[in-house]
């Protein structure tokens, strides 16, 4: 009986065992965790700090009862301290009675997934208890022990979870002030559709500071004072740190496997690694963009697909990775923010000739009531026509993160913008229009082409008298 032999039990990890024990339920599989908490949705931690999911254990894709039903054996409190591949073999803790223990394997999936990066600010360190991170269930119990005696947080970054966690906390009650180093929230989206963003955070009461520059936090009695580029200094209760995420790579690189510039470990599309029977997924590993090649680009979604793809694979049948375009969404109050492929930035930085074009259209028809407005920013290349990529902000409940899938679907299959039209998409009037409003804004962008192009034809034609 082939033994396979599994680190980290989140989204890769659980994605490769459950496909391989569809495939192939011979194959004995144990997964070592680090804590007590297989399967949990880390993504979900905001909404159940803010109250939406009680108890916490609704978190759980799955129980555990319900993994260990599929054949899945599970080490619970184990940290892997090394790998030796030339054993087979890799050493750990059982943090519980921190006993030593040495695992074998024939085959080895690394899904350890990433760790937190902390801002370069003189005196911020997680060992004050007055500064977290939100990275595990272990920091969602230390933030939970710590919000009954809190009035004012301050959250440093404004990327998916910071918004997240923002409205979490003002529906908790809280005074929230945002810290975003760069000119406006959300930096994966742009600055113009950033600032819609920002204001809704401004009209439910969160403090925003853009262009911040933080040059100190350090404890002052019961709280943590900040003190701004400018000698500026503000006080409070906690101070969330959620300013992104590094490769968990360590036991890999150490082991010998090659890793990139960012410290992703480098797979193929099958997600070998270097080392022989040694094989990685999830947000350690290099990403597979169709836009730009290799990156690194962290998601749950991406985490669950590539588990999968290598769980196939190590069950014994050939699959192959096809790649993401980047595709996120987030709930903020009342609107929704989503995107797919690149940026206006991203676009130029990679090579293409990006034109953007920014529509207003509605949700469905404006005749039946409870039509709502959504903004829709398509960027296309100005000579190939390509679509590159699509922002959209509209009303929770106008179907924003649907509409973005059929963005990314046309982006996946390198579909011009002009083919968007071709799309069969469905109508009727309290839903949609005859050209729906994915439709308006794809010809739009069309329109605004022809129209910079003919503008740039005169202006040609006037300097040559």
């Amino acid at each position: 009986m082939k033994n396979l032999l599994i680190i980290g039990g989140s989204d890769a990890g659980i994605s490769c065992g459950l496909r391989i024990k569809e495939l192939n339920p011979a194959i004995n599989v144990t997964i070592l965790l680090k804590d007590e908490y297989p399967n949990l949705s880390i993504c979900g931690i905001p909404y159940a700090i803010g109250g939406e999911v009680i108890p916490w254990q609704k978190l759980a894709h799955r129980t555990l009862i319900d993994l260990q039903a599929t054949g899945l054996k599970f080490h619970m409190n184990t940290t892997v301290t090394a790998i030796q591949p030339d054993q087979h073999t890799v050493t750990a803790i059982e943090t519980t009675t921190q006993t030593g223990k040495t695992y074998t394997y024939d085959q080895l999936l690394v899904a350890t997934g990433a760790l937190p990066k902390l801002p370069p600010i003189t005196g911020l360190t997680t060992s004050n208890d007055h500064i977290q991170i939100l990275h595990t269930m272990a920091d969602y119990f230390a933030i939970e022990s710590r919000l009954t005696s809190v009035k004012k947080v301050a959250i440093i970054g404004s990327g998916y979870i910071g918004l997240e966690m923002a409205e979490a906390l003002v529906n908790r009650g809280l005074a929230v002030t945002i810290f975003q180093r760069g000119s406006e929230v959300l930096s994966t989206f742009d600055p113009e559709l950033g600032a819609k963003i920002h204001q809704s955070l401004t009209d439910h009461g969160v403090n925003v500071i853009t262009t911040a520059r933080l040059a100190q936090v350090q404890p002052v009695d019961d709280q943590v004072q900040i003190q701004y580029a400018d000698q500026q200094i503000d006080q409070f209760d906690l101070v969330l740190v959620v300013t992104g995420v590094k490769p968990n790579s360590n036991l890999l690189s150490e082991a010998g496997a090659k890793v990139d510039d960012h410290g992703a470990v480098v797979v193929n599309d099958q997600f070998q690694t270097s080392l022989p029977d040694i094989w990685a997924a999830g947000d350690l590993v290099a990403t597979k963009h169709r836009l730009l090649g290799s990156t690194y680009l962290p998601l749950g979604t991406t985490s669950h697909k590539q588990g999968r793809v290598a769980g196939t694979n190590l069950a014994g049948q050939a699959a192959y990775f096809q790649g993401v375009v980047g595709t996120q969404v987030v709930k903020l109050f009342n609107l929704v923010a989503a995107r797919t492929g690149l940026t206006t930035v991203e676009a130029q930085v990679a090579g293409f000739k990006p034109f953007t074009w920014t529509s207003t259209v509605d949700d469905h028809k404006a005749y039946i009531p409870g039509a709502r407005p959504m903004t829709i920013q398509i960027i296309g290349d100005r000579q190939t026509g390509q679509l590159l990529g699509a922002q959209l902000i509209g009303a929770y409940g106008s179907e924003v993160a649907k509409r973005n899938d059929v963005y990314a679907t046309a982006i996946f299959n390198q579909a011009t913008v002009a083919e968007v039209s071709d799309l069969d998409l469905s109508y009727s009037p309290p839903l949609g229009a005859p050209w729906d409003a994915i439709q308006a804004a794809t010809q739009a962008w069309e329109l605004a082409l022809i129209r910079d192009g003919q503008t740039t034809n005169q202006l040609l034609s006037e300097q040559q008298y």
